[in-house]
């Protein structure tokens, strides 16, 4: 019966940072610096929320796009936060940004659409896109300090370019784009028959100024996919916004209706607290991961390995390319001879090739052990 499964899902793969972490989460004694889940617990007060929700048999059915009140109060989140103007019937709240993602490219593309990508990326797109018939092509941004730039992306623009991801603040990378780059970007982009998914969804861990969005510039053309998983600790809680346009909204909540009907009603309530009386929750997490930061990136280029340093999310993305291994083999003799996972850069597509990705969403003593670790691996083993 297999062969009657269909061939675009037996052809994509399992996320290789998920691949990787399951195929060593067994070993003993082993520090993991792999998974971007934040080490902090969701605020108190947002937990009480959810608790409160419960206890007041606030657990049917909403709307298909999520309680008024929620979505209200995240369209005041982004106006008071990066100056994006938004109403009641231009956001969706979804299972995730991963749901945000999954119902964005299934409303906007079709078969043999172009969808332009940075690499090295999130995996998270590429079989969403290939799912929906349509084709990523990926801009190489390593010397770019990994930030796709107008430049970089103007080659690729053809008549089947549908749509260009901007996943900023960056995974693997922690690369962000400056107001004036994003300028750039929109003023390729105006007035072309071109989608922008804006992921924002590390927007709140931004180091180096404040975030900025392309859909303050080019708001027609712009979707704009954020969430409450990193900057509230909220992962498990699986909320998760899209702002768009209302004439693209209107397409958008059919295929949420269809999928999920609402996200669930007790973590829409603790993300209510979360958008307002905790609206600034993410500022101390925000300083903790600064902290773990300066102290991970001294430690890398001590080691002698050539990073760029991030301004965004909890991510470094060190290169290994001297050591003349994949960065696959390199990061499975990491964890065989001194006990430290890392994400081999192969999971972020062919660009990631030759670096590996380190989370510091760690506590100080955990990062400490790791890079102690890696430290020694690397003055034994690959000197």
């Amino acid at each position: 019966m297999e062969h009657l499964i269909h061939p675009r899902v037996k052809n994509i793969e399992i996320s290789g940072i998920r691949k990787f972490f399951n195929m060593v989460a067994d070993r003993p004694n082993l520090i993991s610096l792999t998974i971007g889940q934040p080490d902090f617990p969701t605020p108190e007060h947002v937990k009480e929320a959810g608790k409160e929700a419960i206890a007041n048999n606030f657990t049917t059915y909403t709307h298909n796009a999520g309680v008024p009140e929620l979505r209200q109060a995240a369209c005041r989140f982004v106006l008071e936060k990066y100056g994006l103007n938004y109403h009641e019937q231009e956001v969706i709240v979804t299972i995730g940004a991963s749901q945000a993602i999954d119902i964005t490219f299934r409303t906007i593309l079709e078969e043999g659409v172009e969808v332009i990508l940075p690499g090295p990326v999130y995996p998270g797109y590429e079989p969403i896109i290939r799912m929906c018939g349509a084709v990523p092509v990926y801009v190489d941004t390593r010397d770019n300090g990994f930030r796709l730039s107008a430049e970089l992306i103007a080659p690729y623009i053809n008549d089947r370019t549908r749509c260009i991801v901007l996943p900023y603040p960056s995974n693997p990378t922690g690369a962000t784009l400056s107001e004036q780059e994003l300028a750039k970007i929109a003023e390729l982009l105006e007035g072309r028959p071109i989608w922008i998914v804006s992921d924002e969804i590390y927007s709140e861990l931004v180091y180096d100024g404040k975030h900025h969005s392309i859909a303050a510039r080019l708001r027609n053309q712009t979707i704009v996919i954020n969430g409450l998983s990193k900057s509230h600790s909220m992962t498990g809680w699986r909320i998760g916004f899209v702002f768009a346009p209302e004439f693209l909204i209107k397409h958008m909540i059919k295929v949420h209706q269809y999928s999920v009907s609402c996200a669930t009603s007790i973590s829409q309530k603790a993300a209510f607290a979360a958008l307002t009386t905790g609206k600034d929750d993410a500022e101390e997490m925000k300083r903790q991961y600064r902290e773990r930061l300066e102290y991970a990136y001294k430690r890398l280029v001590d080691m002698g390995l050539s990073v760029e340093k991030p301004t965004g999310a909890f991510y470094l993305f060190p290169s290994i390319h001297s050591f003349g291994q994949s960065s696959f083999d390199f990061a499975l003799d990491l964890v065989d001879k001194a006990g430290v996972a890392v994400v081999p850069g192969s999971a972020f597509s062919q660009y990631g090739e030759g670096y590996v990705r380190l989370s510091y969403a760690y506590s100080l003593e955990t990062l400490k052990e790791g890079l102690d670790r890696m430290e020694q691996y690397i003055r034994q083993y690959q000197r």
